[in-house]
């Protein structure tokens, strides 16, 4: 590990794993966030603050960070902005496949880990001490990653509170669409049908 090849990092130990972050997306700088064990007074974190050291060719300098918890993702249904004791639907959702089931009960209830012999290829039954194998989107992001990785824009934008708020009212505002989009097409279906039944009932009234 690259903190534990210089010597200020000696008598430190880190509290998590260090999170790394981009400036922005077109930027070739990075910000390397890192938690430590520190006592009350803060020593090791004064050891280190304003401190440099090098990371191959580059130089890094140690700042203190801002206190910022960032957003809390709800641990029942996946969703951002809330705590999980304070989670409005009833139940629980899947952090895999968003379906109603506790995310430990993913390989009972998953139906993609089931045995299923009517389809071709026939799917095997994923055993409990394998990992799932399939894919599902994301029921944030819609990508190709389970609801709490840190691929997800909202985990990126975890600091972001406007961000956050702007993209669930763009998710919503589009599902809205989609959805009287469908009630619209399938109102023209029964409208056109109707229009040619009747049609038949004229042109067989003498």
């Amino acid at each position: 590990m690259i903190l534990k090849q210089n010597q200020i990092f000696d008598n430190i130990s880190l509290a998590s794993k260090p999170r790394v972050i981009k400036v922005s997306p077109k930027s070739d700088m990075s910000i390397v966030w890192i938690d430590i064990w520190d006592v009350q007074s803060g020593s090791n974190a004064k050891i280190l603050i304003n401190r440099c050291f090098n990371v191959r060719r580059y130089i890094a300098t140690i700042q203190r960070a801002n206190m910022n918890p960032g957003i809390l993702q709800c641990k029942n249904c996946w969703k951002w902005s809330h705590m999980t004791f304070l989670c409005r639907i009833q139940g629980s959702k899947c952090v895999k496949c968003n379906s109603p089931h506790k995310s430990e009960n993913y390989h009972k209830f998953g139906w993609c880990c089931k045995a299923n012999d009517k389809i071709n290829p026939l799917r095997l039954e994923t055993k409990k001490e394998k990992p799932c194998s399939h894919f599902f989107k994301c029921s944030n992001c819609r990508g190709d990653h389970q609801a709490d990785s840190n691929q997800c824009l909202f985990w990126r934008h975890r600091f972001n509170r406007e961000w956050q708020q702007r993209k669930y009212t763009e998710i919503h505002e589009n599902r809205s669409k989609s959805i009287h989009s469908g009630v619209n097409s399938e109102l023209q279906q029964w409208l056109w049908r109707i229009s040619k039944f009747l049609c038949r009932m004229f042109a067989k009234t003498p």
